[in-house]
């Protein structure tokens, strides 16, 4: 940063202290959840405190709820050593200020280094609930990006400013490919939402999943699983808030969350704790809207900004696609990819169910050439699921249908390309696939030149 940029950051972080801040009391402790009395005034829903101990040691909070009884403060930590009269300090929301400083960086949703190095604040302070860009403003889909992959080169594209759920259960190699997608996939910055997972993961994510390559251009923002709820759930939107200063200054940004489940889950405890009825199989009825704010920051930008693709991972407990969070985003996003356990166990990766998965940018992502490829490919693959069972059961005779039979000649090589990374370009791959299909007697027009 230049030395008129340090001043400038000075500036602004100055401009924010308070020379008088609201001063409260603990009036009582119950559940968990703190009453501070003297705030009534001044509080605001979101706003933060500081609860000042008798030992001097501070524990952070978040107001939750107002009432005549006093402010409800959801606490960040245990209420440990907490006492009636421990001094209460009202905050406003400060947000968070990122900087080019951050890349390469492990950051907490408040903004402070998790690797023990001094970490620079920028000019800029963003809040962690901005309003997306007006709708009539924003541009359209851009174009579609290089993944390393082949099955998202082809068949589930992914295209600039898409918004894409990558829905899977536990130890199907979700972490992986997106770490591997922090690496290989075409973006100027990566941004990394780490909510709600363990300790020991986040280290090893950032140091042996993305390696150095990766880390090179990847912010991490990460709250662990010990963490309160309200700190889980400010990292998603402290790196939303990251990944929109990036957007603004013209750059193409990739953003992985993961997951949305976990962030759901802790803004069910939050919700609940502030007296919401838990009515959507154990989920508030904010939890759509909490959702669908978070997804529509992503997206195109309006003119003159960039774009932030992002991929929103879901933990499907059992491969339920029906419960609420699955629910929810298939809705609002721009297509899903499904990780499924049994294509994981053969062990084919990524173990990506391409009858399950869709990407909205089809057919416009591809020419009419590419979209017969994946059509056709598709069928395939759909003949030799309908037939499996007779098939792997002996029952099928060869000759009986040309369909099955071109299905059960070509699936061991289509399953596969599925697999194939680190191909040469978007083109190269749907040539791979065409070679595939030719095997099995399809007639695939040449792509036009």
């Amino acid at each position: 940063m230049q030395q008129a940029d340090r001043l400038k950051s000075f500036h602004v972080a100055l401009s924010h202290v308070r020379a008088a801040r609201t001063l409260g009391r603990v009036t009582s402790v119950k559940g968990g959840m703190i009453t501070a009395s003297g705030l009534d005034a001044d509080a605001r829903i979101g706003d933060r405190a500081e609860v000042r101990r008798q030992d001097g040691t501070i524990l952070r909070g978040e107001v939750v709820q107002l009432s005549s009884d006093g402010v409800l403060l959801l606490p960040d930590g245990a209420v440990t050593g907490v006492s009636q009269a421990d001094g209460v300090v009202l905050d406003r929301n400060p947000g968070v200020s990122p900087d080019e400083s951050w890349i390469g960086r492990i950051v907490d949703p408040d903004g402070q280094p998790l690797d023990g190095r001094p970490l620079t604040s920028g000019i800029t302070q963003r809040q962690l609930n901005e309003s997306p860009p007006a709708a009539a403003t924003r541009r359209p889909l851009g174009r579609r990006l290089d993944t390393g992959y082949l099955v998202f080169d082809t068949m589930l594209p992914i295209v600039r400013g898409q918004r894409v759920g990558l829905f899977a259960g536990s130890g199907v190699g979700k972490s992986s490919l997106l770490g591997q997608l922090a690496k290989t996939m075409a973006a100027d910055i990566v941004v990394i939402a780490m909510i709600g997972e363990r300790g020991r993961e986040v280290r090893h994510f950032f140091d042996s999943v993305l390696g150095e390559e990766g880390r090179a251009r990847t912010i991490v923002i990460a709250a662990t699983s010990d963490q309160a709820a309200l700190v889980r759930r400010r990292c998603a939107w402290t790196a939303m808030a990251v990944a929109e200063h990036f957007r603004d200054t013209g750059r193409s940004v990739l953003l992985l969350a993961d997951s949305v489940t976990r962030f759901a889950e802790a803004h069910r405890e939050v919700a609940v704790a502030a007296g919401e009825a838990p009515v959507l199989r154990g989920f508030p009825p904010s939890t759509s809207h909490l959702i669908m704010s978070l997804c529509e920051r992503a997206g195109p930008g309006a003119q003159g900004q960039g774009d932030i693709t992002a991929i929103f991972s879901v933990l499907v407990a059992g491969s339920d696609m029906d419960e609420p969070i699955a629910d929810i985003l298939r809705g609002v996003l721009d297509g899903h990819i499904v990780l499924d356990r049994a294509i994981a166990e053969r062990g084919r990766f990524p173990a990506v169910d391409v009858l399950k998965s869709v990407s909205r940018s089809l057919p416009d992502a591809a020419t009419s050439e590419e979209n017969e490829t994946i059509n056709q490919t598709r069928h395939l693959f759909s003949v030799y699921a309908q037939n499996k069972m007779m098939i792997t059961a002996g029952l099928y005779t060869e000759g009986s249908n040309s369909e099955i039979d071109a299905a059960i000649n070509v699936w061991p090589s289509l399953d596969q390309a599925m697999s194939v990374q680190h191909t040469q370009s978007q083109s190269h791959s749907f040539d791979q696939l065409k070679l595939v299909l030719r095997r099995a007697g399809r007639s695939i027009p040449d792509r036009t030149v």
